[in-house]
This record gives C-alpha cells, structure tokens and sequence, in this order.
C-alpha cells in the first residue's frame, strides 16, 4: 500500500464505503474531527485515487433483472491485441457488468446481468459466442447470492 492512511483516513473510508451518502458534517463527526480537516482529507483521498467512485447500489430483482450468470471466456489468442480488442468489444454489451482478466483455463470472468434467461441465451447466441476471437465459454447461473459485500476489507488493514 504506497498511501500512508491513519486510524482517521481508516474511519472516513469506512463509513463512505458503508454509506455513499452520508454528510460531510455527519462523516466528520463519526471521525472525531471538524467539517474542513474532514472535507480536506476526502478529497485527497479522491485526487489520490483511494476513492474511485460514488455510486448507488441498486437491486437488479427490483428493476426486472432476474438472471445473475458468471461466464469464463477463452480467447483464440493471448496476444495483447487481441485480449485489448475482447476487452473493447464488450464495453458495447450493457449485459456484461464486470470484466476481468483472470489465470486458469479461462482468460476472462464476465458478470452478466438480464432481465430473464431467455434475454441471457439471445446475448450469448448472438454476440458474445459468436464474436470472433471466442473460442469457449463456460457459464454458472447464481441460484443466490449469500453475500454481496462492495469495497475493500478495510478492517484487514493494519496500521
């Protein structure tokens, strides 16, 4: 880790990771500092790119996305032009979620998120399996999810 954080920094991320949302005067607060030091100290966790986002977590279920599925894709090739080309190619795919490069027998884990079985199956026949550097893909469905936790196991870190 090459950001020298204190127990301070520690409590701010936190709680921003926990709650997005939350005030300014009410994260300086749970800091045990005032307003300014804590606003001064968020946004150089911004500008050093500790904080990468805000975001809203939404829930897929409640917006009619019922199928949660895990693709491994390999590639023909592993020559970094065409591991940038996959990579380019499925910024266009509002189903892929999450892309990542991985080790093993597959070179990417895609999250795919739909709205039914039958929208997956139609992205799958349609462009994902038949865009031309795919050799194989190997799928899991999620029957469910027992823990989806965003951010970074703060509590792990020692100072």
């Amino acid at each position: 880790m090459n950001a020298k954080l204190d127990q301070i920094d520690l409590s701010i991320l936190n709680d921003l990771q926990g709650s997005g949302r939350i005030t300014n005067v009410e994260l300086a607060k749970r800091a045990g500092i005032s307003a300014p030091p804590c606003l001064r100290r968020v946004n150089a966790l911004e500008n050093e790119g500790i904080i990468a986002s805000y975001h809203a977590h939404l829930n897929p279920q409640a917006l009619g996305f019922t199928v949660t599925i895990f693709a491994e894709v390999a590639l023909t090739s592993k020559n970094d032009v065409d591991l940038r080309s996959f990579e380019e190619k499925i910024q266009e795919w509002p189903l892929v979620r999450e892309c990542y490069m991985v080790t093993g027998g597959a070179d990417f884990l895609l999250k795919i998120i739909a709205q039914d079985f039958d929208a997956y199956q139609t992205f799958l026949s349609t462009q994902l399996a038949t865009f031309p550097l795919v050799s194989q893909t190997k799928t899991c469905m999620v029957v469910r999810t027992s823990k989806s936790k965003p951010g970074v196991p703060l509590e792990l870190i020692n100072l």
